[in-house]
């Protein structure tokens, strides 16, 4: 059996870094393509080298684009990838543009899809992400739900059931494998020069509140007057994409500390160290809930709705005054909460399940 695991963006290497851990433990036939969707290779690599992965076998360097040119600069790379190596089953993970132009390459080659991380819906759809989630999960063989809600998704959807596993979420295999790791290697808090749940880690990356201005200056607005309000660091490692439409947009950043995007070793520590953190990123509000830090979610929806009802996040949507409110309320909560993601073994369940259906 040859597997081939499509990646692109770096929440995608991490959360299949626990599959191909465990593809090479056992000696399974792998090979890596990375479409480099978002970031060069090089920006990459210390990804691969942190998380001990074996460079890719591919790289498309697609680099970033509209929707479509992306997706179809990447299904047509894929595709002779793809055609020459005849893999038996092609592994992607999550929503991207590299997720879906991954599966639609596979499906039109008759290649087996694994949907790794299936079944999450925001219902949202003007976001891309949802209609990548769902145009995927349609076209799979396989489905890996990460939990229940995520399973009765897609019954819901009339996907067979008998194509639906419930297998955890690989974020928590690799947080679990990493958190030590990080707290060892990584210095980032000195660094920065902050302390011990004395600051508030912000991300702020999807195309909803990048681009639209109005919504960017309210979220720019409510942490200069959270800030005010609480006078301990606001630390955000800013997104190539924001810090760009904040330079066209002619938007300030008073009071923030802007850094530049860091390691994951770098990042585990400043979520797990973070009073709160507030963000638009579903990796993180899983990551929070796993790591015990109270998550605010600059979005008005979330297609990651177990946080909500443990209660380890809540949603703010971009309204200043609001999100004020909302960290106020979650600063006041106990962080006892149940991780709904599984034990840390979604990778070797996913793997056991490939080797038994393809």
């Amino acid at each position: 059996m040859k597997i081939s695991i499509i990646l692109g963006t770096r929440p995608e290497i991490i959360k299949l870094s626990p599959i191909i851990h465990e593809c090479k433990k056992l000696n399974l036939d792998l090979f890596i393509l990375h479409t480099g969707q978002h970031y060069s290779f090089d920006m990459d690599r210390v990804f691969f080298q942190q998380l001990e992965l074996p460079l890719p076998n591919y790289n498309l360097n697609v680099g970033s684009g509209s929707h479509a040119e992306q997706t179809a600069k990447i299904l047509i790379g894929v595709e002779k990838i793809l055609h020459k190596e005849k893999p038996d089953i092609v592994l992607v993970e999550g929503d991207t543009n590299t997720v879906l132009a991954g599966a639609l390459a596979a499906v039109k080659l008759h290649i087996k899809i694994g949907h790794v991380e299936s079944g999450l819906r925001s219902y949202d759809y003007t976001m891309p992400e949802e209609i990548n989630r769902i145009l995927t999960d349609h076209c799979s063989d396989i489905l890996f739900a990460p939990t229940n809600n995520s399973k009765q998704n897609l019954r819901y959807e009339n996907i067979q059931a008998n194509k639906i596993f419930i297998t955890g979420n690989t974020i928590v295999d690799a947080v679990f494998k990493y958190k030590k790791i990080a707290a060892k290697k990584s210095n980032i808090l000195k660094d920065l020069g902050v302390c011990h749940k004395e600051y508030f880690l912000v991300t702020v990356h999807r195309q909803e509140n990048t681009d639209d201005i109005n919504r960017l200056k309210r979220i720019l607005k409510g942490l200069t007057q959270l800030h005010k309000k609480y006078n301990i660091p606001i630390v955000y490692p800013v997104h190539p994409r924001t810090q760009k439409k904040m330079k066209e947009f002619a938007l300030t950043s008073e009071r923030i500390k802007l850094v530049k995007p860091v390691d994951f070793f770098s990042f585990l520590q400043l979520e797990e160290h973070s009073r709160i953190v507030l963000t638009d990123s579903g990796g993180v509000q899983e990551e929070t809930c796993i790591l015990g830090t109270p998550c605010v979610t600059l979005r008005d929806n979330t297609e990651r709705p177990e946080t909500l009802r443990v209660g380890s996040n809540i949603l703010a949507g971009t309204n200043p005054e609001k999100i004020l409110d909302c960290v106020s309320i979650m600063d006041e909560k106990n962080k006892k909460w149940t991780n709904p993601y599984g034990s840390g073994d979604a990778g070797k369940k996913i793997v056991t399940i490939i080797k038994k259906v393809v």
